[in-house]
């Protein structure tokens, strides 16, 4: 089953935002189940927030954001219900926060560093370890990226009173949500828009614009040959993977993300997405 947020105020109706796609599920027969997303993510009651869902099967969450440990309790809220999530927590970990993809990724991504903490030391010696010039920085699941020049881009990592103070600035804009520690990843020039595609089982799904750029098309065709032996390796049912061109031709990844919680750019058919994961067929581990 595809389990979807409920709408916060009409909470037997999905959330306005993943209704085409629980539409799309139910005419292709796929059953689909509700949750409390607002009860998920405090951690106050995960029992209670999946109490609408169906006991014993397996499911695939599209939904919200979650943070690594709040996508455990779903976990185990569900197992409770006889219910088995097909990627399972620590899978979740590792495609949601960068530190558990860059490795298998290294030779097609922007070299990175990062810390474990928010403290200045730490950041320091990230910073240092990428040396000078430009960088771009985030936490390990997620940047600040419309705050480009006060909380993302540092425009020399030698500088280092100057990219803390981006830091700072970062830490504050995602307050609660800051995951895991700073990220600081070496500037890439690209060209283009970038392009989402959508892996299950370590093969593409699906290929389509990125959420943010949702009516361009990228330049050429998208040749994911060099891709294929790194992600299949990783051995995560269900993410996405965001490319853009560099500025010298080479496709680069920008992004690994769990796909449950990768938004579908409006452009794309909710029905191919869904159609994308049945005809992957998701079978159990």
């Amino acid at each position: 089953m595809l389990l979807f947020p409920a709408d916060p105020l009409r909470p037997r109706r999905p959330d306005d935002h993943f209704a085409a796609e629980a539409a799309a599920a139910r005419a292709a027969g796929v059953p689909v189940a509700l949750v409390d997303h607002d009860l998920l993510a405090s951690g106050q009651d995960p029992a209670r927030a999946v109490a609408a869902v169906p006991t014993c099967g397996v499911a695939v969450y599209r939904g919200w954001m979650l943070r690594a440990d709040r996508y455990a309790d779903l976990a185990v809220a569900l197992a409770a219900r006889d219910v088995r999530l097909k990627t399972t927590p620590e899978q979740y970990r590792r495609a949601h926060e960068l530190p558990g993809w860059y490795e298998s990724l290294r030779s097609v991504t922007p070299d990175s560093a990062w810390t474990t903490g928010a403290d200045r030391p730490a950041f320091d010696t990230a910073r240092q370890a990428l040396g000078g010039g430009p960088a771009v920085l985030r936490d390990w699941s997620k940047s600040a990226k419309h705050h480009w020049h006060e909380a993302a881009f540092i425009p020399d990592l030698a500088d280092g009173d100057a990219a803390w103070r981006v830091a700072t600035r970062l830490r504050e804009l995602r307050e609660d949500d800051f995951t895991g520690g700073f990220v600081l990843r070496r500037f890439e020039r690209f060209t283009g828009a970038e392009v989402r595609t959508w892996w299950v089982d370590g093969r593409c799904a699906l290929v389509g614009p990125h959420p943010d750029t949702p009516g361009a098309t990228p330049t050429g065709e998208v040749d994911l040959g060099f891709l294929i032996p790194l992600v299949a390796p990783l051995d995560l049912r269900f993410v996405t993977v965001d490319l853009v061109r560099h500025a010298d031709g080479r496709w680069r990844v920008v992004e690994l993300g769990d796909g449950q919680v990768s938004d579908r750019p409006a452009t794309v058919d909710p029905a191919a997405l869904v159609t994308a994961l049945s005809r992957a067929h998701l079978e159990p581990a």
